[in-house]
């Protein structure tokens, strides 16, 4: 059986992290990181277009590790959904096959971040802590445009959790359910 894959999405600094690490620990799922932010730190320089690509297969690579082990859960901090937002937003453009992976491999649901939370610098290329709104309005038109299944994640931290929380668990109780 494919495991189901809850994604956990949205624009810079606003927990999506901590939440999706948070998430699979507490339900024992396999957990796929973000690969773009592992490449930023190993580059220790500013992403340019001809990272997207590597980023992409690196992300993709990570997935598939992750979904290898798991026929339960898997919870993946952002995917190559993201991967295409940030492609488009910062170089204008997507590499055609990294749009059609994005839409192929679509988790079966996303937690996607508002960023109502204050702005945490983590010393990474970060540089929309103004703009976070209109990253956001990226993400919740893109994932609607795929016709994916979102639920909000906004609030204080425990509020975050208790959402995702919710989610995940009705994502479960809906594989279990006698079809």
């Amino acid at each position: 059986m494919r495991p189901l894959v809850v994604v956990v999405t949205g624009s810079e600094s606003t927990g999506k992290t901590t939440l999706a690490r948070s998430l699979a620990r507490a339900h024992d799922a396999a957990f796929s990181p973000e690969f773009a932010r592992d490449y930023l730190e190993r580059k220790g320089a500013p992403l340019i277009t001809s990272d997207v690509e590597p980023i992409a297969r690196g992300q993709r690579a990570g997935e598939d590790v992750a979904a290898a082990g798991s026929t339960g859960l898997v919870v993946r901090d952002t995917d190559l959904v993201s991967t295409a937002i940030y492609a488009r937003h910062y170089y204008g453009t997507c590499p055609a096959w990294i749009e059609e992976e994005a839409r192929a491999r679509l988790g079966d649901l996303y937690l996607l971040c508002h960023p109502d939370v204050p702005w945490v610098a983590d010393g990474l290329q970060r540089d929309r802590a103004l703009k976070r709104q209109e990253m956001h309005a990226l993400f919740a038109e893109r994932l609607l445009g795929l016709g994916a299944r979102v639920v909000d994640v906004e609030g204080s931290w425990r509020e975050r959790w208790e959402e995702g929380e919710r989610a995940v668990s009705a994502l479960l109780r809906e594989r279990a359910a006698p079809q």
